[in-house]
């Protein structure tokens, strides 16, 4: 069978049809800035922190025999809270957007404890707070509550004896399941709005071994710096809800449309974006409608990532508009979303 001009027109449109359209495209992952997950009033700027929690009166779900587990629980739940309220505060006042954090010498009895979230304070309690204090806003670790339960284990071992002989004994293994369960508020008197409200759980194992099960737990040692370690850390990360934080997304370009787009992939793959953009804008006035929103898409893509969101919806509005590149509608919509994300950013 003879191949004609015309067949050849028809195999190389095919060909290039599927160019475009199978991995004409590359994703790249790119990291944004967030606004933070809790928002204030701009006018916040003294915080005062509010322990509201009350200590469990007793650890639950311990055997008899594991009473010096609630001995050595009682004052945790204290400590803990603590830890986890100075870690807050060291952390609230190394951000910039406050000048002033302080723990309220306030102690309110209406809470139930026992790992209850208590109901919100009222506005009028809130105020009272905020001015015999002078603060702007009250955060409150609203429960904090510790969990303990043990596991026994025996197995039969060796120990020396007197005279230095090994003799047959029993080996008593504990292994303690500690859960932290605290919960948090914001109050922006403001706004007259509970900003945040947050429960954070976290668990933490300790174990040990003893020739009794008393001598076990007692082994099990490094329970209650790991609570407080814990405690500490929770603190410091509830402080980076105020915020901005960073975060990965993808983004996809197009790749195959031509040679300047090939070429212009490479220099991406190698960190050349200038180069790409000069190739891009090019392929800008190409004659093929297709081909010019994609690079238009692109165009759109370089001024992303190089902040300048403004310039980037112009390219992806200019990409649906004038070309029908249905990915840029998409795409504008994700360019108006992190420009208002900034402008939030930038009023905290």
């Amino acid at each position: 069978m003879k191949t004609t001009a015309a067949h050849k027109f028809i195999i190389h449109s095919i060909f290039c049809i599927l160019l475009l359209s199978c991995g004409s495209k590359k994703s790249i992952r790119t990291e944004v800035v967030k606004p933070p997950i809790v928002s204030l009033d701009p006018l916040i700027k003294r915080v005062g922190i509010l322990d509201r929690s009350i200590p469990s009166s007793e650890n639950t779900g311990l055997d008899q025999a594991d009473k010096i587990l609630s001995i050595e629980g009682t004052k945790l739940d204290k400590e803990g809270a603590e830890q986890a309220i100075l870690a807050l505060k060291t952390a609230v006042l190394q951000n910039p957007k406050f000048t002033k954090c302080i723990v309220l010498p306030v102690k309110l009895d209406e809470n139930l404890g026992g790992g209850i979230f208590p109901s919100p304070l009222s506005w009028d309690k809130i105020g009272e707070l905020c001015k015999q204090h002078s603060v702007d806003a009250i955060f409150s670790l609203a429960l904090y509550d510790t969990d303990a339960k043990a596991a026994y284990t025996v197995e039969n071992t060796k120990i020396k004896g007197p005279l230095g002989l090994e003799v047959p004994a029993i080996s008593h293994n504990v292994s303690i399941d500690t859960k932290i369960k605290t919960g948090w508020r914001i109050y922006d008197p403001m706004r007259k709005k509970i900003s945040d409200q947050l429960t954070v759980n976290k668990k933490t194992k300790s174990t040990g071994k003893g020739v009794n099960p008393i001598k076990a737990i007692e082994a099990a040692k490094n329970r209650k710096q790991s609570v407080l370690q814990i405690s500490r850390k929770i603190g410091e990360d509830y402080a980076l809800r105020l915020l901005p934080y960073k975060d990965n997304v993808y983004r996809d370009y197009y790749v195959k449309a031509t040679s300047s787009f090939e070429i212009a992939k490479r220099k991406v793959e190698t960190g050349q974006w200038e180069g790409a953009a000069e190739l891009w804008k090019k392929e800008t006035s190409n004659p093929d409608p297709e081909i010019a929103g994609q690079a238009c898409f692109n165009m759109a893509f370089y001024n992303e990532i190089k902040g300048d969101y403004t310039k980037a919806i112009e390219w992806a509005t200019k990409s649906y508009t004038d070309y029908e590149n249905k990915n840029a509608l998409r795409y504008i919509d994700d360019l108006r979303e992190r420009t208002d994300a900034q402008k939030m950013i930038n009023e905290n």
